[in-house]
Order: C-alpha cells, then sequence, then structure tokens
C-alpha cells in the first residue's frame, strides 16, 4: 500500500466498491450468454447496455448511442463493435435491440465513486501524514555537530528502551525543543470522523444504511433513522430503469428476464417498508383514539367556564 499513490489507490476503492454492489440485484432467466457480472458492470461503469441478438445468441453489447434523435431527443442508433464476435454494427433501438440505462440519466455509478473515492484519498494521505507527524512530539534543534551526534544518540537509547543523557559542560541554550505535535491529538479525531463521514455518506448513496452522526453520545432510535429516507431514491430508479428495459427484452426477443433487489438492499428495502408501515398504523391508531372522544358542546363549554368564573 502507497498512501501518495492517488491514482492507483483512487481505481482500488472504486473495485471494492464495484465488487459489493455486484450483489445489489438478483437476475432470474438470463442467457447463457449474457453473465449477470458483465451485464452489471457494463450498467454501472458504462450508464448503459444494449441487448441485441447476434448468429442466434443473445449478448449485452456496449457501444454508442446516435442516429436521428426521436421526439424526446433520445437516440435511436446503437453502434457496436465487438471484435471477439466479428461484429460491428448499428442496431435501431426498439427494432432490433433494447437499450436499458443504469439510471434515468444514463450516468452510471462510475461518476459517483470516483467523487468519494478521490475524497477518502486525500484524507486518508492526510491522515498518514498526521500520523508519522505524531511521532515527533518535539522539534529539537541541535546548536553544534557534536551535540546532534550526542542528542542523535539519546533519541535512539530511548528508542531501543534504554535511559540515557548527554554530557556536556556547554549545552546550555546549544540544545532547543520547539513543540511540534497536536499533543491533544484533536486533528487526527477530525480527519477519522471526515474519513467516516465520507464513507458513510458514500454507502447511503447507493442504498446501504452506515451510520454518519459523529455525536459521542449514544444515539437514539430517531437519531439512527435519520438518514433512512435517503437510502432508497437512487437506487429504487435503477432497479426500475432494469425491470422496464427488461420487459421490452422479454416482449421483443420472447424472453422471460426477472430482476430484483438482493442481498443488504432487499433488507433494507423491507426493513424501511416495515418501519413506514409501523409509522402509519401508529398514525391510525392515533387517529381512532382521537375521535373516539366526545366534543364538549358550546353550551357544556360555557357552563365549565362560569363554573371556572
Amino acid at each position: 500500500y502507497k498512501p501518495r499513490s492517488k491514482t492507483e489507490n483512487i481505481r482500488s476503492i472504486i473495485g471494492y466498491m464495484l465488487s459489493r454492489t455486484q450483489s445489489m440485484f438478483r437476475y432470474d432467466g438470463l442467457p447463457d450468454t449474457i453473465p449477470q457480472r458483465n451485464l452489471e458492470l457494463y450498467l454501472q461503469v458504462n450508464g448503459n447496455t444494449c441487448i441485441a441478438e447476434h448468429n442466434g445468441q443473445m449478448y449485452a453489447f456496449v457501444g454508442g448511442l446516435g442516429g436521428e434523435p426521436d421526439p424526446y431527443y433520445m437516440p435511436t442508433i446503437y453502434t457496436v463493435s465487438n471484435p471477439a464476435l466479428h461484429l460491428s454494427k448499428s442496431f435501431h433501438i426498439g427494432e432490433n435491440c433494447v437499450v436499458i440505462p443504469n439510471d434515468s440519466c444514463y450516468m452510471g455509478l462510475l461518476p459517483l465513486f470516483s467523487r468519494y473515492a478521490s475524497g477518502i484519498v486525500e484524507s486518508e494521505l492526510t491522515l498518514y501524514i498526521a500520523l508519522i507527524n505524531t511521532r515527533l512530539v518535539d522539534l529539537i534543534s541541535a546548536g553544534t555537530d557534536r551535540t546532534k551526534i550526542a542528542v542523535d544518540k539519546v533519541i535512539a537509547d530511548v528508542e531501543a528502551g534504554k535511559l540515557s543523557a548527554v554530557l556536556d559542560k556547554g549545552l546550555d541554550g546549544v540544545i532547543k525543543a520547539f513543540p511540534y505535535a497536536d499533543q491533544n491529538g484533536k486533528t487526527l479525531t477530525d480527519l477519522l470522523e471526515v474519513i467516516q463521514y465520507q464513507k458513510a455518506s458514500w454507502y447511503n448513496e447507493i442504498g446501504l444504511n452506515a451510520n454518519f452522526n459523529m455525536k459521542r453520545e449514544s444515539l437514539n432510535s430517531g437519531e439512527t433513522g435519520l438518514n433512512d429516507d435517503v437510502l432508497l431514491p437512487l437506487v429504487d430508479d435503477m432497479l426500475s430503469c432494469r425491470q422496464k428495459g427488461l420487459e421490452k427484452v422479454n416482449d421483443l426477443f420472447g424472453l422471460d428476464i426477472t430482476v430484483s433487489l438482493a442481498s443488504s438492499w432487499e433488507d433494507n428495502k423491507q426493513e424501511v417498508q416495515a418501519e413506514l408501515e409501523k409509522l402509519e398504523a401508529e398514525g391510525d391508531s392515533t387517529g381512532e383514539e382521537n375521535s373516539g372522544q366526545p366534543e364538549n358542546s358550546e353550551e357544556e363549554e360555557k357552563e365549565g367556564g362560569e363554573e371556572n368564573a
């Protein structure tokens, strides 16, 4: 691991996150010629994929969108070049191919992942430098070469677990120590919180519940559930795009492919839905209790007011 290799570390973090998001969806009925891994990588990295038939087999392709726009300025041609299949062809969208987007804006996850990965790498590099600096509590200044050698020996002895001393009559004013490191460790704490916040925000963006509340006290249930509302919109949009795209694939090519949420995303969806149902049930029961209480008539309120007077 090389903390200063920013490009390599960003690529590594994005790769590990893409490995996680491979478990986001579950497909049933995919042809053997369309592996789920490749299909999801095309969608998440490229932002879209083209499902088409070639030599009697179904394939997922990555290519370029173009052609004369339709009335809503959407492309009508998908151009594919696949050396392994010796294929170079322009498919007509909706006629002999179907384009499935990863999301409604054809963005894919790579721009989002690059932003968070870049921030995390910068923060971790700063943390690495801060950790190195904490090793040096004081910056020691020596006035002469002889004094420097003596001070270096003392530092080496202390590092080795030995007690040592500098013996020289003329050391008064020659050796000086300047406070260097952050004594209370606040810098390290702040950096750790920044990294935690970035990682939690990233997970929340893709529908995984991760706490980004930096309170050092215990959190109540309301505080831990504050980010539930932001977990599912992007995931729901991604699922909807896949479902609508596969419906078109099934209609055009006579297939029966389905997709649904899987792994932790499925669990989070069920938990959020259960929580919403619970809140709705509590709201209904509260309304029924309030509606069951008799309302005081104007005369009773007037009489009560006179008695109080």
